[in-house]
């Protein structure tokens, strides 16, 4: 932001008055404050939906059985727990922490200014989505319990109460959802007014970290891409509640627009999460590599290239569902297409890691775990997106395979590999590197003991809906019920190494080693201030200027490693 000289006090000098607690911590307009805040509020739904992972998983591996901590899983409750898991991590964790949270945090910082253009829509948009975390908790306790109609909402399931049973939990959940979209729309504003107006003197397009260009090309892209699905939840809101048919065959309407509606959103959402993560992990590998970051406008157009073919893919969820075959081919041939640039940024990330000097810090193992689990993802959805693989994979554990192999990378790997990166700069404090080394081992490890069997699971054609395998003989054989135990015993111990995390990050907050302005020797903006950031980010008058690309690693001119962007030539 700009700063006036005179003798009135200046917007910037307005950030260093004192606040009561409740201005600072609970209605405040801090950007970091903010961010903080929607980290907390997706960690504690990411609990949430870990826990309804556990309760069905159990019961899955052991059917019928008392689960620790939930009791006895009816089939009405195992619908519940997995559309409330789905929902809750792509919506409240995923969005929350990827680009809400990391974006509130990085891009006033990593750009140079005090906070963001419309700091009071910014507090709004968290306090919005905060009653969507509300509405959907309250939801779990109504008369019907939870929706359960799956976390896509297929119409007729969803529209008719007579079919998912919970009357009141459905239209709770489309609530939550649009309040959801509601927050991230005013979100979005802000980091792209910000980004784009509000930069560093000298900051040229091409100086901006590549995470932050990630924020913006995910924000741009949700609020494409949410319209259609917000008419489309208010149409099922309305045939849930007030008796309309948009979704009705047998009253003139159509279940496979809602499928459309949804997916014309839902698979540009997958980039939405995914572009954040991308750009967390350019940072990282390319200061813990010590080197600069290879063909980095490459990424910029590869990205904006994804951007623009995930509005023409959506259809490959659609290949049983009814459509054209020869439409089908061409939703083939476009997500073969887009998986394209999305190889070439996981290799371009590869050659930066080739000839440089690596440390294998905890953020930088997260970094390279990013990259090979989500190309074991992205190949196998190749399977998918080919309409006749398909016809037999469709529902199977095959595509919740598959896609575990695409979200946990995104979502939890790239959460993981932000806090520990940025741990020092948000705390002032060092995070210790054998607790996060052994909970990255003890996280990594089990979730590929879980996952990859899954994909044996739905090539022997295990349906993903189904509540208790006894009830198909053909798919309760003493071969493949030994799968999911196994799978089951790995998620325990995947859960239970979270604890070390936990533990790690309060022990830290409260006896970790000073981490000092750039404990990491990196270049971009955020670790010129103080650790942690004061309100303000910097005092008034020494307020940064850029001089070069935030990636001038292992410079021949420079005897140090690294030119950090605010040290002039």
């Amino acid at each position: 932001m700009a700063v006036s000289v005179g003798s009135e006090p200046t917007a910037h000098e307005d950030h260093h008055h004192e606040q009561s607690f409740w201005s600072k911590y609970v209605f405040s307009t801090d950007h970091k404050v903010i961010a903080m805040q929607y980290m907390a509020t997706g960690v504690v739904m990411g609990l949430i939906a870990g826990f309804f992972a556990y309760a069905f998983r159990m019961q899955l591996a052991f059917p019928g059985m008392d689960v620790p901590g939930f009791g006895i899983v009816t089939p009405a409750d195992y619908v519940s727990l997995v559309t409330n898991h789905g929902s809750i991590m792509v919506f409240w964790v995923a969005m929350p922490v990827l680009l809400a949270a990391y974006g509130n945090y990085l891009i006033p910082l990593m750009c140079g200014c005090d906070d963001m253009v419309f700091p009071k829509i910014n507090r709004l948009s968290y306090q919005v989505f905060l009653l969507s975390a509300i509405v959907l908790v309250a939801s779990f306790f109504v008369p019907g319990g939870g929706f359960g109609g799956a976390w896509t909402a297929y119409p007729p399931l969803s529209a008719k109460a007579e079919y998912n049973l919970t009357p009141l939990g459905s239209s709770l959940w489309v609530l939550a959802v649009a309040l959801e979209f509601v927050a991230f729309l005013l979100g979005g504003i802000n980091f792209i007014t910000t980004a784009m107006n509000s930069r560093a003197p000298g900051m040229k397009m091409y100086d901006i970290p590549v995470v932050i260009w990630m924020l913006l090309i995910a924000s741009i892209l949700f609020m494409l891409s949410v319209g259609p699905l917000i008419a489309a939840a208010i149409m099922l809101l309305f045939d849930q509640n007030l008796g309309t048919a948009f979704y009705d065959p047998n009253r003139g309407g159509d279940p496979v627009l809602w499928q459309h509606l949804f997916w014309f959103f839902g698979h540009p959402e997958v980039y939405v999460v995914l572009l954040p993560t991308i750009g967390l992990t350019a940072d990282i590998i390319s200061v813990f590599s010590r080197k600069k970051l290879f063909a980095y406008r490459t990424i910029l157009y590869t990205a904006f290239g994804t951007g623009i073919l995930s509005f023409f893919v959506w259809a490959h969820h659609q290949f049983i569902s009814g459509i054209d075959p020869r439409m089908a081919h061409i939703f083939t041939v476009t997500t073969l297409l887009i998986s394209i640039p999305i190889a070439e940024m996981m290799f371009v990330y590869i050659a930066t890691l080739y000839g440089g000097s690596i440390r294998f810090t905890t953020p930088m193992l997260w970094a390279l775990a990013f990259i090979g689990e989500f190309l074991i993802g992205g190949v196998t959805g190749i399977f998918l997106g080919a309409s006749g693989a398909d016809i037999y994979l469709h529902d199977t554990y095959f595509v919740l395979a598959h896609f575990h192999y695409t979200f946990f990378p995104i979502t939890i790997i790239g959460f993981y590999g932000g806090i520990t990166y940025w741990f020092p700069k948000m705390f002032g404090k060092m995070m210790n590197e054998t607790l996060g080394k052994i909970h990255f081992w003890g996280t990594i490890i089990p979730f590929n003991f879980i996952f990859i069997p899954l994909f044996f699971l739905g090539m022997a054609g295990q349906h993903r809906r189904i509540y208790n395998f006894e009830h198909f003989p053909e798919l309760a054989t003493p071969g493949l019920q030994n799968i999911r135990v196994f799978a089951t015993t790995a998620l325990l111990i995947m859960l239970s190494f979270q604890l070390v995390f936990f533990y790690n990050f309060i022990t830290s907050l409260r006896k970790g080693k000073k981490a000092g302005k750039n404990p990491w020797k990196a270049n971009t903006l955020e670790w010129t201030t103080e650790s942690p950031p004061p309100h303000g980010n910097w005092p008034p008058s020494e307020l940064p200027s850029v001089y070069r690309p935030p990636y001038e690693y292992s410079h021949p001119d420079r005897e140090e490693d690294y030119w950090p962007q605010n040290v002039p030539n």
